[in-house]
């Protein structure tokens, strides 16, 4: 999605992915000559051809996240013990492009929010100073695809630029703007060290213009890949229903017209503090977050509320990829959890094409070369 949200203007050098899936994803969307199926540790800087202006990374997030109890990155001397982890391979390939001479002129890492907490800040922190230490200046943006598309989607974009490259007039700000640089983000910038913080810029992305898409506009009435649940099937949905959430449902019903909601099944504890699924709803245009279908509480559910007909099913991979701000033309795998684990696993386009429109792309024009991307 990366290579989508960067359009026609890049060429992609390389790709890499540990998942036969993803790659296969990839291959039927951009071709096989540049994608790699393997492990990032595995890899070594022969694998990476030329020099390029860009490389894109996203490491995984489960440990970043309450999900995966915020385990973090490890230590970069040690041997990877959590997923995230996988950033130092990553990291000792860049560290081997620099020795070489080849060494990215931009580097963008994309993640969860949680990457801004995780371990006191220790990993972010860890983080900033690789960079720091690699003659890198950077910042970061939290950015929630909301402001593009209809899904609520809070994600932490860290730019970096290679010391040398003219940075234009009018990127950076001389501090931090609360549209991008949320109080968490300022704290994570805190704990950086005294070094670290020498390099880092406050980037100034411009307010996109506000978007028309609604949730409602996405849902398909003839879904391919599921199914409308049984009037039964809906009736236990809505059973899992706290009062609150049940009185959404009964003021959705008022408004006289269609409203799509967005359903997720969550284990809460009740009034004696036992946990059971529960079943929360929001009906305000936004879809909640897309995740991985790790298991059936992560797939979202829509409810269709039209006056007193209630509907619902599972989103379908289509509607997954339109939250994610894919064409309709965007290949998508056939078996529905493979569909749903690429959008959620994903960065939403948009959110490329604006960082890219506004940061990327003039830092290159300002230091002409041929633009050129490696994604990771």
């Amino acid at each position: 999605m990366a290579r989508a949200g960067l359009g026609e203007r890049w060429e992609c050098l390389f790709a890499n992915d540990s998942d036969a899936m993803k790659v296969a994803t990839y291959a039927a969307n951009w071709g096989a000559d540049h994608i790699l199926l393997e492990d990032v540790a595995r890899l070594s800087t022969s694998d990476l051809p030329g020099r390029a202006d860009l490389v894109w990374a996203s490491f995984p997030c489960q440990d970043l996240s309450l999900a995966g109890d915020y385990r973090g990155l490890g230590k970069a001397s040690s041997v990877v013990k959590t997923r995230s982890g996988i950033f130092w391979p990553f990291w000792r390939l860049m560290k081997g492009l620099i020795a070489e001479g080849r060494a990215p002129r931009l580097i963008v890492l994309e993640n969860v929010y949680g990457a801004l907490t995780s371990n006191g800040g220790k990993d972010f922190a860890a983080i900033g100073q690789a960079l720091s230490d690699a003659d890198y200046r950077f910042g970061a943006m939290v950015i929630d695809a909301r402001r593009f598309v209809p899904q609520s989607r809070p994600r932490v974009f860290l730019v970096a630029v290679r010391h040398g490259e003219q940075i234009p007039a009018g990127l950076c700000a001389a501090g931090s703007d609360a549209t991008w640089h949320p109080r968490a983000l300022a704290a994570a910038r805190s704990g950086l060290s005294a070094a670290a913080r020498e390099n880092w810029l406050w980037w100034d992305l411009p307010r996109p213009s506000a978007h028309n898409a609604v949730f409602a506009d996405l849902v398909e009435e003839n879904p391919a890949g599921v199914r409308w649940h049984t009037a039964q099937e809906t009736r236990y949905l809505t059973s899992l229903m706290s009062d609150v959430n049940l009185r959404k449902v009964d003021a959705a019903k008022q408004l006289g017209r269609r409203v799509v909601g967005a359903v997720y099944r969550r284990t809460r504890p009740d009034e004696n503090g036992e946990k059971r699924q529960r079943a929360e709803v929001r009906f305000d245009d936004i879809a909640g977050c897309l995740r991985t279908p790790a298991g059936g509480s992560s797939r979202q559910t829509i409810m269709v509320v039209d006056g007193e007909m209630v509907r619902s099913r599972l989103l379908s991979p289509r509607e997954a990829a339109r939250l994610m701000g894919l064409d309709d033309g965007y290949k998508l795998p056939a078996r529905y959890n493979d569909a749903y684990h690429v959008c959620g696993d994903g960065v939403a386009v948009p959110v490329v094409r604006h960082i890219a429109g506004h940061i990327l792309q003039p830092i290159l024009s300002a230091n002409p070369a041929e633009m050129m991307l490696a994604a990771e």
